[in-house]
């Protein structure tokens, strides 16, 4: 059996694949999903035993370690806040899962949990539309039932490990140097983190590359921000040299295609793109990226996992959340045969775990759980710690944020009630390109005039020199 880590340096995308276009996109027309067959699961349809009687949810607030902290602080610090549903059974089982509330591609709501208590959880464990705590905890409740790892519901188990990625927002060189030397510590091979115009992404780079062997992956997402073809080559050149950096995703707008191709011949390094954008066809028939980014629920995942392996191209699973999210991506790790490059799950940010044992990394790899369901339990202490009253909306506290330049410029810019607000005021033409030197921090709201000046002048953002 290949292990992903080897598929993954074993494969350079470079062939052509318009011969696997028109059965994958038959396949994900119908809907077909690798290795299920629902005739497997004819005995538990209509089994009033696996009814669903009884939802729970909890809300955490789950602190984040320090480096992690004052990082995700500038723009997304509602990632602290998680949603635990828990299912019981006719049959007396129970099921976990968690939505990371405020980040995820379905949050599980009140009607969902009308929706679904009655009803037989095999029968409706397959929708998406439920939302990530609760399809999760079906999954987990239905495999603990049936006595099997929730990975035996997804398909044939292909893998007995599976690679994971550390994850951290843009941050500081020194920040991604403590960062990376604590994800080698820990067994990781692969770091995951953002390129931004407000952080000088060669030192980065450099300083981070210093502390990890060349074997130690650092996986670069720009959001676009690097805007064109002619302006992201050079700068993808001269961060190729380093061996230690593995993808890029999303170097400019996915929807460049001329752009997106000319990247993809410059350049050693494999692109990556978020699934869907553009359609897989075009992006498959035009070959436009080399690999993809998955996430959803567990029908889409299963759809554009098997998509991606008939266009023979590799993907990394993005299922974002605490350990609890980690350890349901890790069953789809294990059946998917093109989920080869290191699932993203974020779960390294938390200083503390939401389940019983962590979830160990070794070669860069973790197990395949084998146990029931999601073959971990719940730490009820550290859940019980860190619950709070759901918020009403996101939280959105005011923040301030200060990017600086060697030659004296200046920008201040505050938050506006949008999430990533000052990553879309850098994905315009105009404002401040990458450029060595630049250096951006958040601004501690001391509760002075002072500061409520400051933030007012960062409610209109503009370039000065100091």
């Amino acid at each position: 059996m290949l292990s992903p880590l080897a598929a993954r340096s074993n494969s350079d995308g470079r062939t052509t694949r318009r011969h696997f276009l028109r059965q994958a996109a038959g396949l994900a027309a119908i809907g077909l999903m690798p290795g299920i067959s629902r005739r497997a699961f004819a005995a538990a349809q209509g089994n009033r035993k696996l009814d669903i009687v009884k939802i729970d949810r909890t809300t955490v607030k789950v602190p984040f370690r320090e480096v992690p902290a004052r990082n995700m602080d500038r723009e997304i610090p509602h990632w602290r806040y998680s949603e635990i549903v828990e299912v019981t059974l006719r049959n007396g089982q129970t099921g976990f899962g968690e939505t990371l509330l405020y980040y995820t591609w379905g949050a599980t709501e009140d009607a969902d949990v009308r929706r679904a208590l009655g009803a037989n959880a095999v029968e409706i464990m397959w929708d998406d539309e439920l939302g990530a705590g609760l399809q999760m905890a079906l999954f987990d409740a239905v495999a603990r039932s049936l006595e099997v790892p929730v990975h035996a519901l997804l398909g044939k188990q292909v893998y007995q490990r599976t690679p994971l990625s550390w994850w951290n927002i843009d941050t500081s060189p020194a920040d991604m140097v403590a960062e990376c030397r604590e994800a080698l510590k820990q067994g990781y091979l692969a770091y995951k983190t953002k390129g931004r115009p407000w952080f000088d992404l060669w030192a980065m780079v450099d300083e981070a590359a210093k502390v990890v062997p060349a074997n130690f992956k650092i996986d670069m997402d720009f959001n676009d921000t690097l805007l064109t073809a002619p302006r992201a080559i050079p700068i993808l050149k001269e961060l190729e040299r380093y061996p230690q950096v593995g993808i890029y995703e999303s170097p400019i707008f996915q929807s460049d295609i001329a752009g997106n191709q000319a990247i993809r011949a410059a350049t050693r390094v494999p692109i990556a793109f978020h699934y869907g954008t553009p359609d897989a066809k075009i992006a498959i028939t035009n070959e436009v990226c080399d690999g993809f980014v998955i996430g959803g629920g567990a029908s889409r995942i299963l759809q554009r996992g098997t998509v991606s392996a008939m266009a023979d191209m590799p993907f990394w699973l993005q299922v974002v959340g605490t350990d609890i999210s980690a350890a349901w991506s890790l069953h789809f790790g294990g059946v998917l045969s093109h989920a080869t490059w290191p699932a993203v799950n974020c779960h390294q940010l938390y200083a503390h775990r939401l389940l019983t044992e962590p979830i160990q990394v070794a070669g860069g790899t973790a197990a395949v759980p084998q146990r029931p369901g999601l073959g971990f339990e719940l730490n009820r202490d550290t859940i019980e710690k860190f619950r709070i009253e759901k918020p009403p909306q996101r939280p959105e506290p005011k923040r301030l944020i200060r990017t600086t330049w060697p030659d004296g410029r200046e920008l201040l810019i505050s938050n506006t009630g949008q999430v990533n607000f000052m990553l879309n005021l850098f994905r315009q033409e105009g404002q401040p390109y990458f450029e060595r030197g630049v250096h951006t921090e958040l601004v501690p709201n001391d509760g002075s005039q002072r500061w409520l000046e400051l933030y007012e002048r960062g409610l209109k953002p503009k370039v000065v020199k100091r």
